[in-house]
């Protein structure tokens, strides 16, 4: 079990972000119900591993709202791998459109480069 402090170095997230992905709702710490005299909140081994999960879902492309969708049923092993093979496939998908996308704004902008330098704008 580490405090915020600890579970921050680990993972090398800052603190404020892992309250943000708290509150998010993408993981939950545990508060020691016996102790009255602090409002510590204690995370498991479960939260780093769903900390590192939610760093590597963004960067390969993920929400934070598809990472909430999926985390416990990836992490927790509830997914087939076939249903992961399609839950990655829509998001290659979707970068496939992103990448034509900016391939038609570059054009765009290409041209438009040519037209000030024609002086035609």
């Amino acid at each position: 079990m580490k405090l915020i402090s600890q579970l921050s170095k680990a993972t090398n997230t800052p603190i404020h972000t892992i309250r943000y992905y708290e509150k998010y709702g993408l993981f939950k710490g545990k508060k020691d119900t016996s102790v009255k005299s602090n409002n510590y909140t204690w995370y498991d081994d479960e939260v780093v591993e769903k900390l590192e999960l939610v760093k590597e879902g963004k960067a390969i492309g993920f929400t934070l709202s598809e990472m909430k969708k999926l985390i416990d049923a990836w992490h927790s092993k509830k997914m087939t791998p076939e249903k992961k093979k399609e839950v990655l496939l829509v998001k290659i998908n979707e970068i496939e459109e992103k990448i034509k996308h900016l391939k038609q704004v570059k054009k765009l902008l290409i041209e438009g480069i040519k037209e000030v330098e024609n002086g035609d704008c």
